[in-house]
């Protein structure tokens, strides 16, 4: 049963196994979907869909299955907006609107002519027979009356649309938008590396143990039990704070409370710099000279085997990168910011860079550290689909 819808799914890029279409099968013999259109795409949504960022992707390809979705593109928001509120009240009544002749037309022939009219309309129409409006006799629109239209916006009232149109529910979980916290938290799912060499001293059962002791005890239970595999992963989060970073300020605490407080990993330790790592990095965001530490003891203090975040524009001045320190309690002059940032990318060979700002394509006034950094370190964008590919990043073996 709808087989080639599953094989539509796959095809379309959803990774739907054989055991979850199983799973929609059986919810289908119990009557989940409360035999409906609506209740089946609820249960298939749930059962096959394991992210948010696929609801839209899903969304499209049941359309397209049961013919539902006219083109690829999404209707302009002001037309919708429009059509969701007309500035004038033309409506009349059902009965002098049945009174009229309409011509019969197939879906396809709809369709067709829907795409049609938007490429013609420049404006709004309330009324009339022609273009997208509301409470006139055109097939495409709202509020009006047509045996077979196409409502788009606004709500059924007479249940004569032979399909709805409108923008998609789920548009927004796309994987270049940028993350909330419970898409940070998925994200750092992936870096994980399972290991039970722990000093906890909570057991487990072994499942497999035990039943291989239970059959060679003669059937008698033997139970046996194991260390839980704990994440072994440990974490240096670097980030900047300050400045241009300001206005990302709630982007950079969504990603910090992922990172520290789930509990996820082995070790989580993050300091804080501005616009670049120098000689001092700080243990809070404000940056006090209390609240400071030396970048040299924080090298020594943490081993290579530790996965290194950097989080930031990479937007400076290019002296503050390239010139060297003066240290003014000393009266010298240190490492510049590019020797610091080198020292720890020879340091860590697990290190990336997470950049709130997309990559420039070519070095300007504004942008010449930004790009001059992301040619020496593995930088993403802060999207879902930039830690994604980032995470994945610290996971290869070097």
């Amino acid at each position: 049963m709808f087989v080639s819808f599953f094989y539509l799914l796959r095809d379309r890029g959803l990774k739907v196994s054989l055991n979850e279409w199983m799973v929609l099968l059986e919810g289908l013999e119990k009557g989940l979907h409360g035999s409906t259109l609506t209740g089946f795409y609820r249960l298939c949504r749930a059962v096959l869909i394991k992210t948010e960022a696929d609801f839209d992707r899903f969304d499209q390809v049941f359309l397209e299955y049961f013919k539902g979705v006219p083109f690829e593109g999404e209707l302009p928001e002001d037309l919708m907006d429009w059509l969701n509120h007309p500035t004038q009240d033309l409506r009349r009544s059902v009965e002098e609107l049945r009174g009229l002749g309409f011509p019969d037309e197939t879906l396809e022939e709809l369709l067709k002519r829907l795409e049609e009219r938007l490429k013609e309309q420049t404006e709004e129409h309330n009324g009339g027979n022609y273009w997208v409006g509301t409470q006139g006799r055109s097939a495409f629109g709202n509020s009006g009356w047509h045996p077979n239209g196409i409502r788009i916006g606004g709500e059924s009232r007479h249940r004569t649309a032979m399909m709805v149109a409108g923008e998609r529910k789920y548009r927004d979980f796309r994987k270049d938008n940028t993350l909330d916290l419970r898409q940070f938290q998925t994200a750092f799912r992936l870096l994980r590396q399972l290991s039970v060499q722990s000093d906890t001293a909570e057991r487990e059962i072994d499942v497999d143990g035990t039943i291989h002791d239970t059959c060679e005890n003669a059937g008698n239970l033997a139970i046996r039990w194991k260390k839980p595999r704990k994440n072994a992963v440990k974490v240096l989060l670097l980030m900047d704070s300050g400045g241009s970073m300001e206005y990302y300020a709630a982007l950079c605490s969504r990603l910090f409370q992922a990172a520290t407080k789930t509990n996820h990993f082995k070790e989580v330790h993050t300091y804080y710099f501005h616009n670049c790592i120098y000689d001092t990095l700080y243990n809070e965001p404000t940056m006090w000279y209390q609240d400071s530490v030396a970048t040299e003891w924080v090298l020594q203090q943490f081993d290579p085997s530790y996965k290194v975040i950097i989080v930031g524009d990479a937007a400076m001045n290019p002296y503050e990168l390239k010139e060297q320190r003066y240290n003014w309690g000393e009266g010298t002059y240190g490492p510049s910011g590019l020797d610091w940032l080198n020292r720890f990318r020879t340091q860590y060979p697990h290190l990336i860079w997470l950049n709130p700002e997309p990559m420039p394509s070519a070095p300007t006034y504004w942008t010449a550290t930004h790009y001059q950094l992301g040619q020496l370190f593995p930088m993403y964008e802060l999207t879902a689909e930039g830690i994604e590919t980032g995470m994945k990043r610290l996971m290869v073996r070097k």
